[in-house]
């Protein structure tokens, strides 16, 4: 295939109006703005915290034309003014993305959870995936997004793999295909919004994560080629417009297009064009948009100078740089890069082409001139309907899932288990992006006790464990609950117990009834493979929350499924 882009072919398609306008934009641009399209910037509420600009969001967009805007938090009236301010003073509409990756939480406080990718698998069909699709285009498009950063289309084989253990869809490609193609069905539903799926070439297959080293896919092309490359292939053929290359390598790829590489001169596919260009858009023909992971991401900056990344990642086949690090400096580097000629002329326009054909096909140009392009109050009444609501709830339902009960433990019930014993390990301060909710154990508590339970909360702080016989005789039952939550501090996020030997870890499993929960990642049997009875519970939302404990009671069954991956290779892990 062609490495230049036809606008009138797919994910494109766009007429003889919307070629003239993506031609005579270009033709219009001077130089400062091309290279302003190139770029994303993240835009944050109360100032700009990671970079700390203190221009204007009209004087950013004056300065650096940019041709692309996400934005980190905000309630949902928050965002949406700031994205019709963003739309009201950019003379070419941007390209306005967020993160639903598992509901529309991912672009707004009060977006409706559906699923993550995890859960999603669990429901053993596509039906929550849509939902989650559906939701989120929906409810992101009230609040002016264009641009989903989502379905993640990454195959999960490592257990160890935290980065992606509950946002992959699956362990397998046919899985994956299945599920993230209802997500973009789902999604397609409300005109005016693209996907972007991720992470080129493909995470999962080691336990590191891009965001703090270099990601390496160590697949040979056979296995790549039978796996991710057939998941991708799907993805293209559907029509999807949008791929995110991600800092993670393909060395064998690499060397099979380019024998010529060594160790050493292997990149990240951000920045190695045989795997962004060569393998992507020649070989597999995706014609649409390439935009790199965040910038700022150990995968990428640990390749080579940042003067060098900035330009090289177009010049790889990249067609938009996400964040800048600096403003000024980034800008610089890329018009730099242009100047002397790492930038082509030819792979200048072809991304700008790929980027304006994007806003094109939305039909941007046609809403501004319009004046319908931003959003009103009244939108945003989507967020949070009852609909969607019910779709969260069905999606809880479908997906909680008993991964064991050799002991025959459940159900418990206010008769026979009155006085609760609760080890709740939860961890709130560990560094990460995201972290756990500091409600979720008062919610559990509640909901508990809601249902005629007596509940005494362990403190964890004492190595001794005291009486046994006292233990038994106050105690009818325990639940032993994991919210580990944590993104882009560690590699692998593991049960950290609160002191050494902390009376939290589940020494009374031979003593009482004990059930043990995870709300975010699944593999926590590997820490606790003493327990007999084993719940996933995927995220601790209330309504998560509300049908784990439902289920736990006997008020409803247990559907969901799990993959091989919960064992984490311990045969413990399933007595």
């Amino acid at each position: 295939m062609p490495r230049l882009v036809n606008l009138r072919a797919m994910p494109y398609n766009l007429d003889d109006e919307q070629v003239a306008w993506v031609e005579q934009t270009i033709a219009g641009m001077g130089e400062r703005e091309k290279i302003g399209q190139l770029f994303f910037n993240l835009f944050h509420f109360g100032g700009d915290a990671f970079t700390g600009n203190t221009m204007s969001n009209e004087e950013i967009l004056a300065k650096y034309h940019i041709g692309g805007a996400r934005y980190h938090g905000g309630t949902k009236e928050e965002v949406q003014a700031l994205l019709n301010e963003l739309q009201s003073h950019s003379r070419v509409p941007l390209l306005i993305a967020a993160n639903p990756e598992a509901g529309a939480n991912g672009a707004c406080k009060e977006g409706t959870y559906i699923g993550t990718g995890a859960q999603c698998e669990a429901a053993g069909d596509p039906g929550v995936s849509y939902d989650a699709g559906y939701v989120s285009g929906a409810e992101i498009s009230a609040l002016g997004v264009n641009v989903a950063f989502a379905p993640i289309v990454d195959i999960v084989s490592n257990w160890r793999a935290t980065i992606t253990n509950t946002r992959a869809y699956g362990t397998n490609a046919d899985t994956v295909i299945a599920n993230t193609s209802a997500y973009v069905e789902g999604m397609r539903q409300t005109p005016g919004v693209i996907n972007c799926i991720k992470h080129w070439p493909g995470d999962g297959t080691e336990e590191r994560d891009q965001h703090i080293v270099l990601g390496v896919n160590e697949l040979t092309p056979e296995q790549w080629d039978e796996s991710f490359g057939k998941v991708y292939a799907s993805h293209i053929a559907n029509g999807v417009e949008m791929v995110m290359a991600a800092h993670i390598a393909l060395p064998y790829y690499s060397k099979r297009l380019n024998p010529a590489l060594r160790d050493e001169d292997i990149l990240p596919a951000t920045l190695a064009e045989e795997i962004t260009t060569g393998l992507l858009k020649e070989q597999l023909g995706f014609n649409g948009m390439v935009v790199t992971d965040a910038s700022h991401m150990l995968g990428m900056t640990s390749a080579m100078r940042r003067k060098d990344q900035v330009p090289r990642a177009i010049a790889a086949g990249c067609d938009m740089f996400l964040f800048f690090n600096d403003m000024e400096e980034d800008f610089t580097y890329m018009l730099e890069g242009y100047r002397s000629g790492i930038i082509t002329e030819e792979r200048l326009t072809d991304a700008l082409r790929r980027i304006l054909g994007l806003k094109a096909k939305l039909g941007l140009h046609r809403r501004q001139a319009e004046g319908t392009l931003l959003r009103t109050p009244e939108d945003l009444a989507v967020i949070g309907c009852d609909d969607h609501l019910a779709r969260r709830a069905a999606s809880a339902d479908r997906t909680i899932t008993l991964v064991k009960d050799t002991q025959h433990n459940l159900p418990l019930t206010p008769e026979r288990h009155r006085r609760i014993r609760l080890f709740w390990q939860g961890q709130t301060d560990n560094g990460g992006i995201y972290n756990a909710s500091d409600s979720a154990r008062d919610t559990f508590i509640a909901e508990l006790e809601r249902r005629g339970f007596q509940v005494t909360l362990n403190d964890g702080a004492a190595r001794v464990k005291g009486s046994i016989e006292r233990f038994r005789a106050e105690t009818d039952a325990a639940i032993f609950v994991a919210n580990v939550v944590g993104y882009a501090a560690e590699n692998s996020y593991r049960i950290r117990w609160k002191i050494p030997m902390s009376t939290d870890i589940p020494w009374y499993v031979w003593e009482v009834p004990t059930v043990a929960v995870s709300l975010n990642f699944t593999t926590h049997l590997h820490d606790i493979t003493m327990v007999k009875t084993y719940i996933n519970a995927y995220n601790d939302n209330a309504e998560n929350i509300k049908q784990v404990i439902d289920k736990i009671t006997g008020v409803s069954a247990f559907k969901g499924m799990h993959n091989d991956l919960v064992w984490t290779e311990k045969w413990q892990a399933k007595l």
